[in-house]
């Protein structure tokens, strides 16, 4: 464990959201799996976990082999029940709220940089009182025009006209840290979400840690 003094290096961290800040695992899966169901697939939940991470429309496509067209429509299915049950069967990870509040008092900027559409994150980050942490959130749009998490972390730094050497993304997916490389800016991976350590390795993150408190002050590089 190499420690590694985060105030000394940085004045801004984004934060991916889900298996990142809050675990929903539960909601997206049982979500997906009942948007399945309606085209007559069955499947267990256990089979989809490559949904936690890219954006459904192109999960869709990619796992399943649905057009475009058909990607759209069956992720409108997801969305109508993840909006009614599923973003609600989600919750914060231990140690989050004080470490948002340990960086807050440090003076350091917070940001969310997630594939998950605008409109459901920023339900979920009021729904655990951490909206107040972030001075900037940014998700995807639901027409699909906004989703690459490269694109997302780039309008987050844009928007707060922020120096990309103070800059840091914490993700659990290698969509984060490769996103971070494609804009130039460090990246921390997190073993707690739903990522792996090879996924991470491959993608070369600059840091991986092994839990929340871990990501203030020290990381497994």
């Amino acid at each position: 464990m190499v420690k590694y003094l985060w105030v000394n290096y940085m004045k801004t961290v984004l934060f991916d959201l889900d298996g990142t800040l809050t675990d929903s695992r539960e909601g997206i899966l049982k979500s997906i799996q009942y948007a399945l169901s309606c085209y007559g697939i069955e499947e267990g939940m256990e089979n989809l976990g490559m949904f936690l991470g890219p954006p459904a429309h192109l999960a869709f496509q990619e796992f399943y082999g649905f057009s475009e067209e058909k990607a759209f429509e069956i992720t409108n299915v997801f969305r109508k029940r993840y909006s009614e049950k599923g973003i609600y069967e989600n919750h914060i990870y231990d140690g989050i709220k004080e470490l948002l509040e340990k960086f807050h008092s440090d003076g350091i900027k917070l940001c969310v940089a997630t594939s998950k559409p605008q409109i459901y994150t920023d339900k979920i980050l009021e729904n655990f009182d951490i909206r107040k942490y972030f001075d900037i959130v940014v998700g995807s749009d639901l027409d699909g025009k906004l989703c690459n998490k490269s694109d997302i972390i780039a309008k987050v730094i844009e928007l707060g006209g922020y120096d990309k050497s103070e800059c840091f993304m914490v993700g659990d997916r290698k969509y984060d840290i490769i996103g971070a490389k494609e804009n130039g800016i460090k990246s921390v991976a997190v073993l707690y979400g739903y990522g792996n350590m090879e996924e991470f390795i491959s993608s070369s993150a600059d840091f991986i840690v092994e839990k929340v408190e871990d990501i203030y002050e020290s990381a497994l590089f």
